[in-house]
């Protein structure tokens, strides 16, 4: 099994997504892959998340595809039956590291301290998420947790934007960013996947 880190270190960005119509989930992964996208992660936000990973792993087989705001065991097994592969959590649970050390994906725990940073990888987690990334500290948090933690890499995400994107990608312990302005609410609402798509290449431009 592939860990986090050889899925999404040739990213650098992924989009996080909040699909709210079947009917957008593939027309928007197009746009996202048009863009230059190769992981991306499908929160399960909104009723149909689980059919669009779904319908968006068999558009696009090459798309790496985690399921995003996963807060329960069953939604382990549910991610995984839809065609994810691999899971990221806001936070950590004692139910979902269990769940998390017996199960066939790989996960990536939310952390937002030094203490919950030292205590997944104390329990073998070398990529975590850090989120909210711009509330817990952005760019200087990570410069400090470098210095302790240097093992240890990230996945930055909340408060992460076109305009500061580049500051996070330039730390040493960031494997990619996790990014919602790709595919912002009101390019979603108008399906502007022209938008979307223009938004994923500058990003990966920076």
């Amino acid at each position: 099994m592939p860990s986090i880190r050889e899925l999404i270190s040739n990213c650098r960005v992924m989009p996080v997504l909040v699909i709210e119509h079947i009917a957008d989930a593939v027309p928007l992964a197009d746009a996202l892959v048009a863009g230059g996208a190769r992981a991306i992660e499908v929160t399960l936000r909104t009723p149909c998340a689980l059919d669009a990973i779904c319908a968006i792993r068999k558009a696009h087989e090459q798309l790496v595809i985690g399921a995003g705001t996963v807060l329960k065991v069953q939604d382990f097994t549910d991610a995984g039956i839809a065609g994810a592969q691999f899971y990221v959590s806001p936070g950590a649970t004692a139910s979902l590291l269990d769940a998390a050390r017996t199960g066939d994906l790989p996960w990536m725990p939310g952390v937002a301290t030094v203490s919950e940073a030292m205590q997944m990888a104390e329990f073998g987690f070398d990529c975590l998420k850090l989120f909210p990334a711009l509330v817990s500290g952005g760019v200087a948090m990570l410069k400090s947790l470098n210095g302790p933690l240097p093992h240890l890499r990230f996945c930055p995400t909340g408060g992460i934007t076109a305009v500061n994107v580049r500051d996070y990608l330039a730390q040493p312990n960031v494997v990619c960013v996790g990014g919602s302005w790709i595919a912002d609410i009101k390019s979603m609402k108008t399906r502007d996947w022209s938008s979307i798509e223009s938004a994923m290449a500058a990003a990966l431009a920076k």
